[in-house]
C-alpha cells in the first residue's frame, strides 16, 4: 500500500497525529479516496509537522494537510502512514492547512467563510488573507464582513448551494434599492438562472422582511437549547399560572365574604330604610342574583 518514494518522508504512527483544523467530508468523496489507496497506495503522503513531548519519548505529530488520507488509512487499519515531517510552528501548521484547504475547495463551500474567519481571528490583516488564499482583497473584506453581519439567512442560502458567496456579499451590501440591480447582474453572468433566481428573489424578500435571520449554530446544540428554552418557558407558564389560580382563590373568598355581609345587611330593616331614603329602592341585577344563589345555598 506504500507506494510512495521514502527519500523525502518518514513512517509516522497514526496514533501519534492530531488533526489541527477537522473537516466533515462529504461521504461519498471519502469513500472513493479510500477505494482508491486501498487500490493504487498512497500516491502523496501527508504533511506534519514534530512536537517533543514532556517525557522526552517517541515525538507526536501536528497534521499540516492530508485530512482525508490519513482517515482513509485509519479505515484501511494501517498503524502507520507515510508523512513529510515539516518544522513550524502550530500557528503556521493551522495557516497551512487553511490556506490548503482554500486552495482546494475552489471557493464553493461555506467552510471557505469560515477558513478566512479563522485566519482573521489568528490576527491576519485582510490583505495577508488575501495573499496567502489569492483571493481579492475586495472578496475577503466582503467575506469577513458577511460573517461580522452575521447575516444567517445569506450563509445558510450559501451551505444549501441556493446561491454563490458572491451573490450572498453583494446582497449584504447593498440597500433595497440595489438589490434588484445585484439579482440582475448576477442573472446576466449566469450565476443565478431558473429556479436559482427565483429561490434568491424569495431569499431577499424574506430577508427584508424577517431579517438576516437566526443563527446557524450547530443543529444538534439548536435542538438542545430549543429543549432547554421549551422546559423554562413550559415552567414559567406554570408558575404564571399558579399565581392566577392564588389571585382567583383570594378573589372568590373576597366576594363571598362581601356578599355575605351584604346579606347580613339586607336583612336588617333599619339598613333597607336608609337606603329606600337615599333613593336606593333596587339592588343591581348581578348582586341581587348572586344574593339570592347564597340564600338558596
Amino acid at each position: 500500500m506504500n507506494n510512495v518514494p521514502l527519500e523525502n518522508t518518514v513512517l509516522v504512527p497514526i496514533d501519534a497525529i492530531t488533526v489541527v483544523n477537522p473537516r466533515v467530508r462529504n461521504q461519498k468523496v471519502f469513500d472513493e479516496i479510500t477505494a482508491n489507496i486501498a487500490e493504487l497506495g498512497l500516491k502523496r503522503p501527508i504533511t506534519v509537522a514534530a512536537r517533543p513531548t514532556e517525557s522526552g519519548g517517541e515525538p507526536v505529530y501536528e497534521l499540516v494537510c492530508g485530512q482525508g488520507r490519513l482517515e482513509a488509512f485509519k479505515t484501511l487499519g494501517q498503524l502507520e502512514i507515510p508523512a513529510i515531517v515539516i518544522d513550524a510552528s502550530s500557528e503556521d501548521c493551522l495557516v497551512m492547512s487553511l490556506v490548503e484547504n482554500l486552495a482546494r475547495r475552489q471557493h464553493r463551500s461555506l467552510d471557505l467563510l469560515r477558513d478566512i474567519r479563522r485566519l482573521k481571528d489568528n490576527g491576519y490583516l485582510e490583505r495577508e488573507i488575501a495573499t496567502k488564499t489569492q483571493l481579492s482583497a475586495k472578496y475577503v473584506h466582503g467575506i469577513i464582513k458577511l460573517l461580522d453581519s452575521h447575516e444567517n439567512r445569506l450563509l445558510r442560502a450559501v451551505e444549501s448551494g441556493k446561491i454563490p458567496v458572491s451573490v450572498a456579499v453583494d446582497i449584504a451590501d447593498a440597500d433595497d434599492v440595489g438589490m434588484q440591480t445585484v439579482l440582475r447582474q448576477a442573472y446576466e453572468k449566469k450565476l443565478l438562472r431558473g429556479g436559482k433566481l427565483l429561490a434568491a428573489k424569495r431569499l431577499v424578500e424574506a430577508r427584508q422582511k424577517h431579517g438576516k435571520g437566526q443563527a446557524s449554530a450547530d443543529r444538534g446544540s439548536r435542538r438542545s437549547l430549543s429543549a432547554e428554552s421549551l422546559l423554562k418557558t413550559y415552567e414559567n407558564d406554570v408558575e404564571k399560572k399558579k399565581i392566577l389560580l392564588r389571585k382567583a382563590h383570594a378573589t372568590r373568598s373576597e366576594m363571598l365574604f362581601l356578599t355575605q355581609a351584604l346579606k347580613i345587611l339586607m336583612a336588617d330593616e333599619n339598613f333597607v330604610t336608609l337606603l329606600r331614603a337615599e333613593g336606593f329602592a333596587s339592588l343591581p341585577k348581578t348582586i341581587a342574583a348572586r344574593l339570592t344563589l347564597l340564600e338558596g345555598a
